[in-house]
Parts: C-alpha cells; sequence; structure tokens
C-alpha cells in the first residue's frame, strides 16, 4: 500500500539539501510497496509529464527505476517494451499517439559529466521529449533549469533482499515544478 502524501522537503541526492540555480524546488517523500506499485507511480508520473521534462533517477542497482521507467512509457503510450538501456545507453521510444515521445537513458556506464552525454544529442531531443535519465547525477542537471528528480531507496530500516518497500524522494527543481502540486503522485 502507497503511504500518504508528504510534503515534507526531500534532501538531495546525494545528501544535504538540493541546490538550485533559482532556489525554486518543490518535494515529496513516497512509500512504495512492490514492483507493480513501482510501475503504477511511473503511470501517475506520466500523468504529470510534458514535452521538454527532464527526469532523473537515482538509487541502487535493482531499485526500481527501470520498472518506474516502464510505467512511465506503458501510461504516455510509446512503442517498444521500456526495457534497461545499460548497454545501448539511450533508447528513444516513439509516441503511438499523440503524445511525446520518451527518450530513456542509462548514465551507469558513463563516467564523466555533460561532456560525455553530448553524444547523446539530448539536449535535441528535450524540448519534444520526455527524458527519463537512470544514473544521471551530476551528469545532466545542466541540461535543464527544471527537472523532475526521483531517488529510490530501500525502507529505513530495512535492508533485507526480500523486502520489497522502497522510499521514493521526489524533488521538483525550477520555476516548471514550483507551482506542480505533486500529490497524486501518492495515488
Amino acid at each position: 500500500m502507497d503511504a500518504p502524501y508528504d510534503p515534507a522537503p526531500a534532501s538531495a541526492p546525494g545528501g544535504g539539501s538540493p541546490a538550485t540555480a533559482t532556489g525554486v524546488m518543490t518535494s515529496a517523500r513516497l512509500t512504495i510497496a512492490g514492483p507493480d506499485a513501482m510501475q503504477d507511480l511511473g503511470r501517475r508520473l506520466a500523468k504529470m509529464l510534458r514535452p521538454g521534462d527532464l527526469v532523473l533517477l537515482s538509487g541502487p542497482l535493482g531499485a526500481g527505476k527501470t520498472t518506474l521507467a516502464r510505467g512511465l512509457g506503458e501510461a504516455l503510450g510509446v512503442r517498444g517494451a521500456v526495457t534497461s538501456p545499460t548497454f545501448v545507453i539511450a533508447r528513444v521510444h516513439p509516441s503511438l499517439g499523440d503524445g511525446p515521445p520518451l527518450v530513456h537513458v542509462d548514465a551507469y556506464r558513463l563516467g564523466g559529466g555533460l561532456d560525455e552525454m553530448e553524444d547523446l544529442d539530448l539536449d535535441v531531443s528535450l524540448p519534444e521529449s520526455v527524458v527519463i535519465v537512470e544514473w544521471g547525477d551530476g551528469k545532466v542537471e545542466e541540461l535543464s533549469e527544471d527537472r523532475l528528480h526521483l531517488v529510490i531507496g530501500r525502507a529505513e530500516g530495512d535492508e533485507t533482499v526480500e523486502n520489497d518497500v522502497r522510499e521514493v524522494s521526489v524533488t521538483g527543481v525550477g520555476p516548471r515544478w514550483a507551482a506542480t502540486d505533486l500529490s497524486p503522485l501518492a495515488g
């Protein structure tokens, strides 16, 4: 069962307080109980997104980043199965309808910052697409002053492998997200 919406400020990825060029942000914390609920979070998130949105997903291996992206792609109505793009780095999923395409990036194997990401031409595809980047911390923030950052981790106090409960911290950065109500993400 998903936890109620918590408007408490989330910490920045990697700890500390989120820093933005504009100082404008909003946040929420969610508890997600299992892979089906994570995929459903992706579906709810898709309803909030529009062309030009940049979404960063952070968390350890197996946290549910690709599962969330799968639900997002399903709700956006894009072509192709949304799977981990670890070995191809990026996949473009064209829309099957009138919605935006989804650009799904896995920056896990990329070490550098935006310089290494330039070959992907994300700055070109961002205005007409929804771009979701797994492992994008410190690598793609310069693409947009407006971005949504989701940090996924195991539920606090329970590090057992059998536990599928995840804590998700959602931080909207920039003017695009300042007036956005994140409570629909709580389901």
